[in-house]
């Protein structure tokens, strides 16, 4: 088989992050790969603009993992589905990454600067002579500061193989290489079918009714679009779940009981990019509301999606009609069905090319 190292943000305590880095694994080995995750965290750099906002968050995840032993136990349960290096990445042990024929970096904001990305990791650089594939990998952002042009220009002129997940990278990519031949493929996450995402798909303990509206909220919640949420609980008899909220019992979900939840729901309210994603793959109802409280605006994932599989309707400022209770998803599944076959006509590109 051919070995190949999977470059990702390594994030025990996100739900999209860890689903997406076993969507990369899962579709990489239906080409035969034998597949490893790279430990990658983010490190500390003095020189970094972005450290302050790097520490915080860091310090945040730490408190976050000492107030719920029981989602991080469900987090790490998830991760033994993955395969990931025990020992963080080191670029002085440069000859243990010479196994690797093919170097993959993706999906999710892998290339995000206010994320603390774009180290020479993040960007394959270290990787001298070897395939490099980009998929499906996003900046999160419409524009890139304008510090890190010349380095993204000389790592992706590299590439043997460019996808990504937004319009807006695409640009980004084509602007600062001049490469034509970068091409947007929908998350690693919508490669992988309903029937293998339900091989990893627990019922929460702490579920007793049938019918819920989950609530998925990486931003804050307006206490106007909190009331209509409950407006719309109370008219239809459901409980509300805000899975991230560490009062709640189902705070202690992990991925595997977050997939049970999307599946299942009433209605789905949202603000998160792999929110509209399962919602989608789930065909379940679905609204989302702009994130507001974003110093950087990253609204350009979801917007795309949405366009993609044509339900920008499921926009909403406050209001939520009755008719978005209700979704045909069936033009979606038939574009997912075409977006399938072009993220594997990508794959077999670079990966039959790369064995001739």
């Amino acid at each position: 088989m051919k070995k190949a190292a999977i470059i990702t943000i390594v994030d025990k305590d996100n739900y999209g992050n860890r689903l997406q880095n076993y969507a990369v694994q899962e579709t990489l080995r239906k080409y035969k790969f034998d597949t490893t995750t790279i430990n990658n965290t983010p490190i500390l750099n003095s020189e970094d603009k972005y450290v302050l906002r790097k520490i915080k968050y860091l310090l945040l995840k730490l408190k976050s993992k000492k107030e719920c032993k029981e989602r991080k136990d469900n987090f790490e349960r998830f991760d033994n589905n993955i395969n990931i290096d025990k020992k963080m990445f080191n670029i002085k042990n440069k000859e243990k990454y010479s196994k690797y024929d093919y170097f993959f970096v993706g999906s999710d904001q892998v290339w995000n600067p206010y994320f603390g990305r774009l180290r020479d990791l993040d960007l394959l650089l270290p990787f001298e002579g070897k395939r490099k594939i980009a998929i499906s990998a996003s900046f999160g952002i419409s524009k890139l500061p304008n510090e890190y042009e010349s380095k993204v220009k000389k790592a992706l002129k590299d590439f043997n193989g460019i996808s990504v997940r937004e319009n807006e990278g695409k640009k980004i990519v084509e602007n600062i290489t001049g490469r034509k031949d970068v091409e947007v493929l929908i998350d690693p996450t919508m490669m992988v079918s309903v029937e293998e995402w339900d091989k990893v798909a627990v019922k929460p303990k702490q579920l007793k009714k049938n019918k819920y509206i989950l609530n998925y909220f990486l931003g804050k919640l307006s206490e106007k679009k909190q009331n209509e949420i409950e407006r719309i609980a109370k008219e239809n008899d459901c409980e509300i779940i805000n899975i991230l909220d560490k009062n709640s019992e189902f705070y202690k979900c992990g991925p595997s009981e977050f997939l049970y939840l999307e599946k299942n729901a009433f209605l789905i309210c949202t603000d998160s990019f792999h929110s509209c994603v399962f919602s989608i793959l789930y065909n379940v109802p679905f609204v989302v509301f702009n994130r507001d409280d974003s110093v950087v605006c990253m609204n350009s994932r979801i917007n795309t999606l949405l366009k993609k599989f044509q339900l920008e309707e499921r926009y909403v400022n406050e209001k939520i009609d009755n008719d978005l209770l209700m979704c045909d998803f069936k033009q979606s599944m038939k574009i997912l069905e075409e977006e399938r076959l072009k993220a594997d006509s990508f794959l077999r590109k670079y990966i039959e090319n790369g064995d001739s």
